[in-house]
């Protein structure tokens, strides 16, 4: 892995990460979290909701985003600093997500990176929306 700092990146550049959501992920991201909302666990009560059946924690589609950060775009070295979401739409288990990152503005004096991110599912349905703050490799 080759690692880059800031002055290697442009405007445009993009890296993506896709992965089939799991009933593991999902338990797994509860324990880790805390958070076993019936909406991600209960099945009856998910039924009672606009989703209709047990949806994914919204995070656990937004956590891909870090992971295209700290490995790709920028990549290793990576500090994350800032993250605004939107959840547009509900991930349910067994959906394949898509998370990208694409450069939306290079700041060389302060070694910052705005970016783009978007997670789609296997459908190309934007599910998350938002924008970063990163601090890349110097």
């Amino acid at each position: 892995m080759t690692k880059k700092t800031i002055n290697d990146f442009g405007v445009g550049d993009s890296a993506s990460f896709t992965k089939t959501i799991t009933e593991a992920d999902i338990l797994m991201f509860g324990a880790v979290s805390g958070d076993f909302n019936p909406a991600h666990f209960d099945e009856e009560y998910a039924k009672t909701t606009q989703f209709k059946s047990r949806i994914a924690h919204g995070m656990i589609t937004a956590s891909l985003l870090s992971g295209v950060m700290g490995m790709q775009l920028p990549g290793p070295g990576t500090i994350y600093m800032k993250q605004e979401l939107k959840f547009m739409a509900p991930v349910y288990a067994g959906n394949t997500v898509t998370a990208k990152v694409e450069v939306i503005e290079v700041i060389l004096e302060k070694g910052r990176l705005r970016l783009k991110t978007t997670c789609t599912n296997q459908e190309g349905k934007v599910v998350v929306d938002g924008e970063a703050l990163v601090m890349a490799p110097r």
